[in-house]
């Protein structure tokens, strides 16, 4: 296993667990605890852990957010798998908004393609990125710039989201659960977010798997107000992205899974696989109907089948 590989995992690791002891990575990663030490140093002078003896923990806690240098390394591979299914949901013509993030920011990358489309964000790099595009019209929110995510927060932000009503709301954040939906560690971000959530007739949150089960101070968008969330399959060995994805759709959550097997998680990567289109699914609400778990694959599976892909998710 390549050191990238070996770190992207230890990340992982520590993600769905909070703390994860040394020999535990060497165990999952098949090396030494010597060559684990050396990766984890690595991973705190960037500041994506914190290294405690004998092994590793979240950086800070609920406190503390990643840098947008940081973020933008992290599971590269699924985010990408994860616009390109998102943007298979956007139709021609559509005004939707769309947050801040590196995911979001690859699904704009994706809608540049889309003509007559009206997208509004907060997000400097969103706006880059559909900036040249023909026939899109970009909308920025007002607000003061926040420079670690490039975003536009703060009265301003908020208030020139007032009156506005779209089809869709695109969102990331730092932490999705069933139990609270979506948070994210800063609290600017968090009233932006809301105020989105706000304008928006759906909710579609953008979440890779190294998201799921992770909760942070502030939340954005209650479970029960999430239309559809779009993430990648987590990798064998993590328990419990798994058993959140089960949890989301039984709360009503329509759930897209982009590609197969996890990029970092040992199998066939997503990197060379584009996930096919979907078509919208009919909306389902907490305490209606239990929700479909759909993958990006043919759209007459059956819902016994898809269901039961969850259910092996959480065996694994």
């Amino acid at each position: 296993m390549f050191a990238a590989e070996r770190r992207q995992l230890i990340l992982e690791m520590v993600r769905a667990n909070g703390a994860v002891s040394l020999r535990e990575l060497a165990r999952v990663v098949q090396t030494s605890e010597v060559t684990v030490r050396r990766d984890v140093r690595a991973l705190e002078a960037e500041g994506l852990l914190d290294r405690r003896h004998g092994g590793a923990v979240l950086p800070g806690g609920f406190t503390r957010e990643s840098g947008f240098p940081q973020k933008s390394h992290l599971a590269t591979a699924e985010k990408t798998a994860i616009a390109d299914v998102a943007a298979g949901l956007v139709e021609e013509g559509e005004a939707i908004v769309v947050g801040a993030g590196t995911t979001t920011q690859e699904l704009a990358r994706r809608l540049a393609r889309v003509p007559g489309l009206t997208v509004v964000t907060n997000s400097l790099l969103v706006a880059q990125a559909l900036a040249h595009a023909n026939r899109v019209e970009v909308v920025m929110t007002g607000g003061t710039l926040r420079g670690s995510n490039y975003a536009l927060v703060g009265s301003g932000a908020e208030q020139s989201l007032q009156g506005l009503r779209v089809s869709r709301a695109f969102l990331s954040g730092s932490g999705l659960t069933a139990e609270r939906g979506l948070s994210t560690s800063n609290m600017l971000s968090a009233s932006v977010d809301r105020a989105l959530v706000q304008a928006a007739a759906e909710v579609v949150v953008l979440a890779d798997h190294t998201k799921l089960g992770t909760d942070t101070m502030f939340q954005t968008v209650p479970t029960d107000v999430i239309t559809r969330l779009v993430t990648d399959e987590p990798p064998a060995h993590d328990d419990r992205a798994g058993t959140e994805l089960q949890a989301l759709a039984d709360q009503g959550v329509q759930i897209t899974v982009a590609g197969g097997a996890s990029a970092s998680g040992g199998g066939e990567g997503m990197a060379g696989r584009r996930p096919r289109r979907e078509s919208p699914l009919p909306v389902q609400r907490r305490g209606g109907p239990t929700a479909q778990l759909r993958s990006a694959g043919p759209l007459h599976e059956q819902q016994a089948n898809e269901r039961a892909r969850v259910a092996d998710m959480r065996r694994r």
